[in-house]
């Protein structure tokens, strides 16, 4: 929640987290939130998930960060997708 949703943005009713504040920061940014996401994969995978849901959740992952590496169109991708929301869920 802390990357993707932990604040809202004043006047709306648009949650952003950490994911795209990273962003604004040139690959140093994208590469720790690929970390953060990827550390949610693991914890996942040590739960005992299934492989296909693991496939799934590495494909929003790279996806995620894939995009989010092209400034200013990754930072907004990265408002819109929420990777690590959907990966959590």
């Amino acid at each position: 929640r802390v990357m993707d949703a932990a604040f809202t943005i004043p006047g709306t009713n648009r949650r952003v987290g950490l994911d795209p504040l990273l962003g604004f920061i040139p690959v140093i940014g994208d590469l720790g939130s690929a970390a953060i996401g990827g550390y949610i994969v693991l914890v996942a995978s040590k739960l005992g998930v299934p492989a296909v849901v693991l496939w799934r959740m590495m494909l929003n992952l790279a996806v995620d960060t894939a995009i989010g590496v092209v400034p200013f169109v990754g930072d907004a991708f990265d408002v819109a997708f929420k990777a690590n929301l959907r990966n959590a869920a």
